[in-house]
C-alpha cells in the first residue's frame, strides 16, 4: 500500500498528456501489486496464494519498467520508488519462498 501511496505522489505532477500513459499505467501497477496480494490471501489455498504473489511480482517488475522510463522521458525522480519497489519484491520472494517450504 506504500508503494501505490508513493507511486500517487510521483505521478501526480506528470503533464497532463501522460494521463493515460505513463501516470495510468504507473498508478495500475502498482495498484496490482497490492491487490494480488489480498486476492491471493483471500483464496482457500496456497498454491492459488502463490499463484497471485507471482502476478504481484511481475506487477512490481512493470512498476518498475515505467518509473524508469518516466525517469528517461519526463526527468522525474523515481530512485525512492525504485527502492521501495526492489523491498516489496524481496518480501514477496522471501514469502513464495517459505511458503513452498
Amino acid at each position: 500500500m506504500t508503494l501505490a501511496e508513493m507511486c500517487y505522489g510521483l505521478t501526480r505532477d506528470f503533464p497532463r498528456d501522460e494521463l493515460y500513459g505513463l501516470t495510468s499505467q504507473t498508478r495500475r501497477a502498482s495498484v496490482s501489486i497490492a491487490a494480488n496480494i489480498a486476492e491471493g490471501y483471500g483464496r482457500e489455498s496456497t498454491g492459488s496464494y502463490i499463484q497471485f504473489l507471482r502476478i504481484a511480482q511481475g506487477s512490481c517488475k512493470e512498476l518498475e519498467t515505467h518509473v524508469m522510463l518516466s525517469e528517461r522521458v519526463l526527468g522525474v525522480d523515481g530512485a525512492k520508488v525504485l527502492e521501495q519497489s526492489e523491498t516489496v519484491g524481496k518480501m514477496l520472494r522471501g514469502l513464495i519462498k517459505s511458503l513452498q517450504e
